[in-house]
């Protein structure tokens, strides 16, 4: 589980769905008994002693009435697309739980920026928006391949790294079905690799929970 500051107060916590349960027991025996009541996020837990917790639906759930139904519904294994981008690498995968039946990771060549100034600064920069653009449009290319085929069994479409570089590669209109999928979650990851595509599944599928009002973390 991993735990970090919240906008405007309190902490958000990422639980894996088959802990949500025991997550909440533990937040009951710190807080006393809450009540649950539903909202657009997915559910509000209030404890008697004043403290919140905000159970966020993970990307392709069905909302939920109840805790009960909350967990199942978050723990039943789903076919999950993943489009992580960040300047010249890109990994695309399509998740079942933890498992990545289709996946690959492809690297281009990008410079970093530099100091100089002057006429080679200016053609320094056209190289690398060319390199940039060459990467993103192999990014396209291997989403078309891989994930787009996959699109009509996929619960929903969670991207990571650049927002901006994610962005253009579901701009193109041969991914909007892609694109009709993708979840608000954006996940914060580094250059993708083979390992950071098998985090970021379980990332895709973790409950985000944020905690209000005090109290210890469980």
């Amino acid at each position: 589980m991993t735990s970090r500051p919240a906008a405007g107060g309190g902490r958000w916590v990422e639980v894996d769905p088959a802990r949500v349960t025991r997550w909440v027991t533990n937040f009951a025996d710190r807080h006393g008994p809450p009540t649950a009541s539903t909202e657009p996020y997915g559910l509000l837990l209030t404890a008697p002693d004043g403290a919140a917790a905000e159970l966020h639906t993970p990307p392709g759930v069905p909302p939920s009435a109840d805790l009960p139904a909350f967990a199942t519904a978050a723990g039943t294994p789903r076919r999950i697309g993943l489009l992580l981008a960040r300047k010249g690498a890109v990994a695309v995968g399509v998740a079942e739980g933890t498992d990545l039946p289709v996946h690959k990771v492809d690297t281009r060549y990008v410079q970093g920026r530099t100091a100089a100034g002057g006429w080679s600064q200016q053609r320094f920069a056209r190289r690398r928006d060319n390199q940039a653009k060459a990467a993103l449009a192999d990014a396209v290319d291997l989403a078309v391949r891989l994930l787009l085929p996959e699109a009509a069994t996929l619960s929903a479409v969670v991207c990571g790294g650049d927002r901006r570089a994610v962005d253009t590669v579901l701009a193109d209109r041969r991914l909007a079905p892609l694109a009709a999928l993708r979840a608000e979650r954006l996940l914060d990851v580094p250059e993708p690799r083979y390992a950071v595509l098998l985090t970021a599944a379980t990332a895709a599928r973790a409950v985000h929970i944020r905690i209000t009002d005090g109290g210890p973390l469980s």
